[in-house]
């Protein structure tokens, strides 16, 4: 298939700069993935359409402070993105400007209570550092890092925990599960009242869900890697609900990606944890979930590759129209599909 096959036409107006006063208010296009047939509802009517029995399964990921505002010793800001742990106070950064963040640099950070020194270039222009500090590293990074919000969010930011789930728990993402910022602690207890399972998996997203598709042909396309895991409270409650005739419903393209990765072929799980490279594109067989919880992704990603996967490209392309025409918000801070 043609990375073209999946573009559409946004109007930037309609990108989101800011999130909604309240979470649970954006809007919610429901949409048939076996007839293409839509509904528009708002977000908070979610627990009018699950059924008892159900498994939502959310992605119980925080997102770290990861960007880093620092200098040369010289003078000179350098700004460092935090994107995956290597042991031994090592990260790999993005780093701007790279041509000042060669090997031997240093880079200090507040007033010198962290510094960085860059030890090589890793393959495709990435940074490995390490990092210098007393105390706890992710103490330090809570009083010197900001939250490293997508490039196509150029507003400032006001409460940082806005770009947090309610139910956020698990540090280690590079950028927010966005599917989930739209739920509530009341949404979530009302969904519980009616009978259905809310249970956590974690996957760390690291900033690799931005990463254009390069190749036209998307087959060729190589998937980043994230690290997952399923708790086996989490395995037991979609065992338990496929048994019974329940959904298994994915909040966001990475619980599904989750799902899917560990997955047998009957679709029941095991307590799993690993590193997940899943691409999932039109001609996948999907083994676990059901439906999907997800926000309206970018032209031409392999996000709108994933959910054309599940309910058919023509089908997502047609929604995504519907949702131009009708003024949806996209992307992060932007308004919710219900795929069932």
């Amino acid at each position: 298939m043609k990375k073209s096959d999946f573009y559409f036409d946004l109007p930037e107006e309609l990108i989101a700069q800011t999130p909604l006063e309240k979470r649970d208010e954006s809007r919610l296009l429901c949409l048939d993935k076996n007839t293409g047939s839509m509904e528009h509802r708002h977000f908070y009517d979610l627990p009018d359409l699950l059924q008892e029995g159900d498994c939502l399964v959310l992605n119980n990921s925080r997102v770290l402070p990861a960007r880093l505002i620092g200098a040369r010793p010289t003078g000179g800001a350098i700004e460092l993105v935090l994107l995956r742990d290597l042991g031994d106070n090592r990260w790999e950064c993005l780093s701007r400007p790279g041509r000042k963040t060669k090997p031997g640099q240093h880079i200090l950070f507040g007033n010198g209570e962290l510094e960085a020194i860059v030890e090589e270039t890793a393959p495709g222009g990435n940074r490995i550092v390490r990092f210098l500090y007393e105390g706890i590293f992710l103490e330090v990074l809570e009083r010197l890092g900001r939250m490293p919000l997508p490039p196509y969010i150029r507003a400032a930011l006001e409460n940082p925990e806005r770009y947090q789930t309610v139910y956020a728990k698990e540090l280690g993402s590079a950028a927010a599960p966005t599917a989930g910022l739209h739920f509530t602690q009341e949404l979530l207890e009302t969904i519980r009242a009616k009978g259905v399972r809310t249970e956590f998996i974690t996957l760390h997203v690291g900033l690799g869900t931005f990463r254009p598709v390069k190749e036209d042909e998307i087959e060729d396309h190589e998937m980043h890697s994230e690290f997952c895991m399923i708790p086996p409270e989490t395995a037991e409650a979609v065992n338990t609900a496929k048994k019974n005739g329940g959904r298994i419903i994915a909040v966001g393209t990475t619980s599904c990606r989750t799902l899917e990765s560990f997955a047998k072929d009957d679709g029941t799980l095991e307590p799993s944890s690993g590193w997940t490279d899943i691409f999932i594109y039109p001609g996948y067989r999907f083994k676990c979930i059901d439906a999907l919880i997800t926000n309206f992704h970018l032209p031409e990603s392999t996000l709108i590759m994933l959910v054309s996967a599940l309910a058919g490209r023509e089908r997502i392309l047609n929604a995504y129209r519907t949702a131009v025409e009708n003024r949806y918000r996209f992307f992060s801070f932007g308004d919710a599909m219900f795929i069932r």
